[in-house]
């Protein structure tokens, strides 16, 4: 069993389906500083299924009772994205922390209604963009800030693999689906190039702004070819950085994702691997000071479980969010949208002056 503190969050989680059993469930009972309170889904079979499964105190099959419980301190929002936003306001009116699931939204006003909300609350809300618990993007982040100096150039990079189901088959569990699930009115994958973005381009956009800071444009290419989407933007960094990100779905060969980045003091390269295996990317960080490369091992590679618990020690302890914040979670979907915009009209366009959804 894992060694828990006295000191503990009390989770709900809403929604039982792929990205709760696959990440959430266990991440709160494996986190030390958290607990699997309760499990709130409409489906009957697959909410007592999970209580069973996972050991929660409760179940619930309607989220305001949930929302009611005062045992419960903080709710995981892991339902698709269209209910992302109202389930969090709902959340934060019901006093409650709030983790929700990436995109934090589907448009920019949404998301500018839940800005306004989660101010009004005083609660913590984070957005589980979970690659900022990546020791490797940590310590990169780190040698970033202290070290490198001034950054020259960003290169990302992120393809989902037409391989990748069998071998994530392989370490995930069976995920258990029910006929009673509820669903948004429209089927997310319907249109593959709204949903790719969605999916996968916004960790890419999150990476590139944890390490270079705010993106103000961008100026996006995209080929719909042989099956394959592939987004290339170059993007202005505030900072007066270079940036280039590389959004392909779905390449012929494994899962490729990682990051160039160049700066007045050293440089940074990084290998990040399907984050289902929960293995640490391998960055190495040159020291032009020392002339050498170092690679920190991150042993501990369970993104999910060490977002929890580092959201949990924001609530209970008051330690500085290490995670993306709500204006981190604008500021991703602002940027899908630019970029989506600047695709079909082949303009640059700047972040500031986008509205709607991607």
């Amino acid at each position: 069993m894992p060694v828990k503190q006295d000191k503990r969050l009390r989770v709900g989680v809403l929604g039982a389906g792929q990205i709760a059993q696959a990440a959430h469930f266990e991440s709160c009972t494996k986190a030390a500083n958290a607990d699997l309170h309760a499990i709130c889904d409409v489906a009957d079979d697959l909410r007592e299924r999970m209580v069973i499964t996972h050991g929660a105190a409760k179940g619930y099959n309607d989220y305001d009772r949930m929302l009611a419980d005062p045992e419960i301190d903080a709710v995981i929002i892991a339902t698709a994205d269209a209910f992302h936003v109202p389930a969090s306001i709902r959340a934060l009116e019901a006093g409650k922390h709030v983790l929700c699931e990436k995109p934090m939204g589907l448009t920019v006003e949404e998301c500018e209604t839940l800005k306004a909300a989660v101010a009004a609350s005083g609660k913590v809300f984070q957005v589980g963009h979970m690659k900022r618990f990546d020791a490797g993007l940590q310590a990169a982040k780190t040698f970033i800030d202290q070290e490198m100096g001034e950054i020259v150039a960003l290169k990302a990079w992120y393809c989902d693999s037409t391989h990748r189901y069998p071998m994530t088959d392989a370490v995930q569990p069976l995920i258990v689906t029910s006929a009673n699930a509820r669903k948004p009115s429209a089927n997310p994958k319907a249109d593959l190039r709204r949903y790719y973005m969605l999916a996968h381009g916004c960790h890419l956009i999150d990476t590139a702004r944890y390490f270079a800071g705010d993106i103000v444009a961008v100026t996006a290419r995209l080929s719909e070819r042989a099956g394959i989407w592939c987004w290339f933007v170059d993007v202005e960094f505030a900072s007066g950085t270079l940036g280039h990100l590389d959004l392909t779905v779905q390449v012929r060969m494994d899962w490729h994702e990682g990051f160039q980045i160049y700066g007045r003091n050293g440089s940074v390269i990084g290998k990040t691997y399907n984050p289902w295996y929960y293995k640490t990317s391998d960055v190495d960080i040159f020291r032009e000071a020392d002339g050498a490369t170092h690679r920190v091992l991150g042993a501990d590679g369970h993104f999910y479980r060490r977002q929890l618990e580092g959201f949990a020690r924001t609530v209970l302890d008051g330690t500085p969010m290490e995670g993306a914040d709500i204006d981190d979670g604008l500021a991703s979907v602002r940027a899908m949208v630019a970029i989506a915009r600047s695709a079909e009209s082949g303009k640059r366009v700047a972040l500031a002056d986008v509205s709607g959804g991607v």
